[in-house]
């Protein structure tokens, strides 16, 4: 059974447009028009299960995956507002978008422009479709936890062999972009990869998730799999990873800004009905509208900024994407309350919404790892010390 939310009637960008976003207004409003009457009422579904590449295809079409590009005029600005739409609609698609933009993220920023020059222009305009495979090696690299797959070289490239579990937005015929530790001699590094998903990778299911189970997110399985130089998105990967890592955050702001916004849809939804009683409840949603507001503005800001690859942006960022992750939690839980009884309906979209802010609340970087890589950097201490 598909949630509707018919108490949202506003344009789903609702802030003036910053900067590079007025050329692509036109395009942010049809985006937000499809999230809004077509993306909304299949909602369940797809938290269900439903992988609704159908719909990114559609928002593809009016460059949804492209903003962020060179092609885009690499406007992170309305990259993000695009993806606040699609999640404001539907969370998980929200997710699926950010795991798109960031596997044309890896090749637009590549040094290996024959890779990029083959793959990204069917990936941004959504002829073909992947993610990335990087929650463990971004751990990993923060020295929070081991890198799981292992490369040893061979002519020509190398082979990788090792399991990743819970890999989104990939099915057998796509790909995602991974991370190995090279081993063996006295070159011990890292290298970033393109994955394609053919008969050489092994695909598991993953236990059933309490939501966002239209994500395609599977665990793999490779063995001796032979990845040729010129699949190499970066080698070495490590400074590779240190240039777009604070992107790759960034990004995921319009994730949770769009779970944050729907969730004050929710709250609206009922004020006439509920509004005698739910004035009494905390996180009222003019207080939310404010306080999402103020969080868009500095993303924006953020977005506009040209000192992406420096530590402070890092650190600025890390600190804006927690802010996210909480602000989330408490507006989903506030929409809940007020809608009462029937957001507690397991197919209401305030239920569902519960569910997303979980989600944007521990999906990586989560707010224990913001926290820990914030306090390490702030400090310049030791991992196990930042951890305790």
């Amino acid at each position: 059974m598909a949630d509707t939310n018919p108490g949202v009637t506003a344009p789903l960008t609702d802030r003036s447009a910053p900067g590079g976003m007025e050329a692509h207004a036109a395009s942010l409003e049809r985006i937000a028009d499809i999230a809004l009457r077509e993306l909304a009422p299949r909602a369940a579904d797809i938290d269900a299960g439903h992988y609704p590449l159908e719909l990114m295809a559609r928002f593809a079409q009016h460059d949804a995956f492209r903003f962020h590009l060179e092609t885009g005029n690499r406007d992170f600005a309305s990259a993000i507002t695009a993806m606040s739409a699609i999640a404001r609609g539907c969370g998980a698609t929200g997710f699926l978008t950010w795991c798109h933009d960031v596997y044309g993220l890896y090749l637009d920023q590549s040094e290996n422009r024959a890779l990029a020059e083959r793959r990204l222009p069917d990936h941004a305009a959504g002829r073909t479709f992947g993610g990335t495979a990087l929650s463990n090696p971004m751990k990993a690299l923060a020295g929070i936890e081991p890198m799981i797959l292992r490369a040893r070289r061979a002519r020509g490239g190398y082979v990788v062999s090792g399991t990743l579990p819970w890999i989104s937005h990939i099915r057998e015929g796509q790909y995602c972009a991974a991370i190995a530790r090279v081993e063996g001699g006295r070159d011990d590094h890292e290298i970033f990869f393109h994955l394609p998903i053919d008969d050489r990778v092994g695909l598991t299911k993953c236990p059933k998730f309490s939501g966002m189970e239209g994500t395609s997110t599977w665990g793999i399985a490779l063995k001796d799999f032979f990845v040729p130089e010129e699949d190499l998105i970066a080698d070495p990967a490590r400074p590779f990873i240190a240039r777009v890592r604070a992107r790759f955050i960034l990004l995921q702001m319009g994730m949770g800004l769009g779970v944050v916004r729907g969730s004050i849809d929710d709250m609206e939804a009922v004020e006439d009905q509920l509004g005698h009683v739910n004035q009494f409840l905390t996180d009222r949603p003019d207080a939310l509208v404010d306080e999402h507001g103020d969080l868009y503005e500095r993303t924006m800001a953020m977005a506009g900024r040209d000192d992406m690859e420096s530590g402070t942006f890092f650190m600025d960022v890390l600190d804006l994407r927690a802010e996210v992750s909480e602000l989330s939690l408490r507006a989903a839980q506030s929409a809940l309350l007020h809608q009462g009884a029937r957001g507690y309906l397991m197919a209401s979209a305030p239920q569902r919404r519960v569910r997303e802010a979980h989600f944007v609340a521990i999906v990586t970087p989560a707010i224990k790892h913001l926290r820990w890589q914030m306090a390490k950097l702030s400090t310049d201490i030791q991992p196990d010390e930042a951890a305790a």
